[in-house]
């Protein structure tokens, strides 16, 4: 496969980018869309040129660091993938791919196709743990008594790696799919009760703190989203917030 690559390039944060076009020859199908990248910055050290800047590290979908924009689509025209789950074979000899970062205030550029997520970090910190009392009374999880659809939702909330995708696909650059899903693993579960009220608040104020914008339930997030997080998460968190804030 022959393509050009038309690839969002910035030196840091404070200077101007600009898209430059590359040409890639002789791309197997069966790469991964990081494995063409791979390719393409061997090609450019070759010539003595910058490579590109992009995340990566676990390339097994897992880590949620891959967060390209790829044809206008986070982690690219595949559903359920994160980008180093994407492979060549989607798309065709002669293709054109324009290759972002992700688009959102609260995720500032480092440097071409790298983001600073951070802010996603801070608002873990802000309530998404529960308290453990490590004083050797401490109760077996195993041994608490849990409803299995609770579980199980408790369970599919927690599959969300953290990788933006939902801001990304957001109009309004929202972070309520990811917020909501790290209230929800802990608010279905017994151990997230003690700190349930403080928990939903914090985070919500740490959302807005960190620029994010408001939900409109347009529902690209969802779709967007490499694990398939539910909306469902955010009438959760919907929810929980308002009642926590009547107390």
């Amino acid at each position: 496969m022959n393509l050009t690559l038309k690839i969002w390039r910035q030196k840091n944060a404070n200077t101007k980018g600009k898209v430059v076009t590359y040409q890639v020859s002789d791309i197997s199908p069966d790469m991964s869309f990081l494995e063409m990248m791979d390719v393409l910055n061997e090609q450019l050290i070759d010539k003595g040129d910058e490579p590109v800047a992009f995340d990566h590290d676990c390339r097994e979908g897992i880590c949620g660091s891959c967060n390209l924009q790829i044809n206008g689509e986070p982690h690219g025209p595949d559903r359920g993938v994160t980008t180093c789950q994407l492979h060549m074979r989607r798309f065709k000899d002669g293709d054109t791919i324009v290759i972002e970062p992700f688009r959102a205030k609260a995720f500032p550029i480092i440097k071409d196709l790298v983001v600073d997520r951070s802010s996603f970090d801070r608002i873990q910190q802000a309530g998404g743990y529960i308290s453990v009392n490590t004083s050797g009374n401490t109760q077996d999880a195993n041994s608490i008594p849990i409803e299995k659809e609770n579980a199980d939702m408790s369970f599919y909330a927690a599959t969300c790696i953290g990788c933006g995708a939902c801001v990304a696909a957001c109009k309004n650059a929202s972070a309520m799919l990811f917020t909501s899903a790290k209230v929800s693993q802990f608010s279905l579960l017994p151990q997230g009760e003690v700190e349930a009220d403080r928990r939903v608040l914090q985070m919500v104020e740490q959302m807005d703190k960190e620029g994010f914008g408001n939900c409109t339930n347009t529902g690209a997030c969802e779709i967007e989203c490499p694990k398939g997080i539910s909306l469902e998460n955010i009438a959760r968190m919907n929810r929980e917030y308002l009642k926590a804030s009547v107390k």
